[in-house]
């Protein structure tokens, strides 16, 4: 949607309203002043006018915990899988997007979310919001791994270690990996740097919200307020 149609939308002004506010410098996008009423937008985007969330009239915010299952990607429907979208059997459901993505072959938690603001909290690298994952390798852990990873490893093609990384050893094949950073595809190539391959992978926590035990695989919960309130 254009910049403009959305400040209409907001604010119920008309266009030409709409560009004089722009012109003002009032409205920042993600952060930065924009002045062109024709970029495009979409939820994911951060949108205030004098430091203040713009919100469609009418419009609610929801916030849910998703069990991902293997084969649905966090963002758009692509040609070869569903997007986690359609897991959700609300209305609204189009409105909703990830809080930080999980690749189509990795389960657990996704947070999921029509308040871009909120969700911008939880992916910031400023936040630096771990998260925890259980890892199933292909062979069994080295007893180096543990002290590698907490002093920060060099991943291929980055010119900068990870930041420590805490690794709990659940059996010879299996383990628990904290991080606090996000880089792509980080956790399967953090084992690839020592010789290992990540059989299975699976997301536990966010901060200080863990996936809820009682939550089937491609099921949703809402929120608590509490829950909300951890970002």
């Amino acid at each position: 949607m254009r910049l403009d149609k959305h400040l209409h939308q907001c604010l119920g002004i008309s266009r030409s309203q709409a560009s004089l506010l722009l012109r003002s410098g009032r409205i920042t996008v993600n952060g930065a002043i924009t002045k062109s009423g024709s970029l495009h937008v979409n939820e994911q985007d951060i949108i205030l006018l004098d430091d203040s969330n713009l919100q469609k009239p009418g419009e609610n915010l929801y916030y849910f915990m998703l069990h991902k299952p293997q084969g649905y990607v966090c963002a758009n429907a692509d040609a070869n899988h569903p997007g986690i979208t359609q897991l959700f059997d609300i209305p609204q459901a189009d409105e909703l997007h990830a809080a930080g993505r999980l690749d189509v072959d990795t389960t657990g938690l996704v947070l999921v979310t029509n308040d871009g603001q909120w969700s911008h909290r939880v992916t910031s690298p400023r936040k630096q919001c771990d998260k925890t994952y259980r890892v199933w390798l292909t062979e069994p852990i080295s007893d180096d791994t543990s002290k590698l990873f907490a002093e920060g490893i060099l991943l291929r093609s980055e010119t900068q270690p990870t930041r420590p990384a805490q690794l709990e050893i659940i059996a010879p094949c299996e383990v628990l990996l904290t991080i606090h950073e996000g880089k792509y595809h980080q956790v399967k190539r953090m084992f690839a740097a020592v010789g290992n391959h990540v059989e299975r992978l699976h997301r536990e926590r966010i901060g200080a919200l863990s996936l809820d035990a009682n939550l089937p695989e491609g099921s949703f919960r809402a929120l608590t307020a509490e829950e909300i309130s951890l970002f």
